[in-house]
């Protein structure tokens, strides 16, 4: 029983994750720590290198998994919060290959991924980059993508007028 509550601590975190990484995008990346997310919506023939700044983002999520290990691991009562590192763990992993690796191309992997739910997270985000400044920008998230990326751009103004 009590490994079925450890796989329910990681899905939930998981899943929440998505959640918590919505909040940081929308609140801390174009909000105060913009400086370090900017480089991230420059077109990649204006970059520099391999690396951008806003790579230092992988820090601000893996200290508090590397917490959630440490202090499950070494305190008396507290093992249950390994699996939430666990759970920050596979989603900076689902993460990393969904937008650094499928989405931004950094590495030539999944190139054939081909369908509604790919082409869908494909638009949500190239959306958002379509806003190269702080403000104005929308789809935040990266699992979860709004109903009307899943359709053609020609209809996201009908569906926009009718909501």
């Amino acid at each position: 029983m009590e490994v079925l509550l450890y796989i329910l601590i990681t899905l939930a975190t998981v899943a929440g994750m998505e959640f918590v990484a919505w909040a940081a995008h929308k609140y801390l990346m174009h909000g105060l720590l913009w400086n370090w997310h900017e480089d991230h919506h420059r077109p990649h023939h204006d970059k520099e290198g391999f690396f951008e700044k806003n790579d230092l983002f992988f820090l601000v999520f893996a200290i508090p998994s590397a917490a959630s290990y440490i202090i499950g691991l070494n305190v008396s009562g507290w093992f249950w919060l390994t699996f939430v590192g666990v759970g920050i763990s596979i989603y900076g992993a689902i993460y990393f290959l969904i937008h650094d690796v499928y989405i931004h191309r950094r590495f030539s992997w999944f190139r054939q991924l081909d369908n509604k739910y790919s082409r869908a997270i494909l638009r949500a985000h190239g959306h958002h980059h379509a806003i190269t400044e702080k403000d104005g920008a929308e789809s935040f998230g990266l699992l979860v993508v709004a109903r009307k990326y899943f359709g053609k751009r020609t209809d996201w103004a009908r569906q926009e007028t009718k909501a």
